[in-house]
């Protein structure tokens, strides 16, 4: 398993976390995901076999939020 912690933009309220969890935790190989919300962080623990870092970051991206 590895963990990464991402800096995101753009989130401001529950829905985001909801979001942004929702979306990032069904993929396959992701174990966990928690968003600090003031922190603007989101992180991340996956198996790197089964999901790519990229398709993280893209399957954010697609929620509208942007990755500093």
């Amino acid at each position: 398993m590895e963990k990464v912690t991402l800096n995101v933009q753009g989130m401001s309220c529950g829905h985001c976390v909801k979001a942004v969890e929702g979306s990032v935790g069904s993929l396959n190989g992701v174990s966990s995901v928690k968003v600090d919300l003031k922190a603007a962080k989101v992180e991340v623990e996956f198996n790197p076999q089964d999901v790519s870092l990229d398709k993280i970051k893209e399957t954010i991206d697609d929620q509208g939020y942007e990755l500093k």
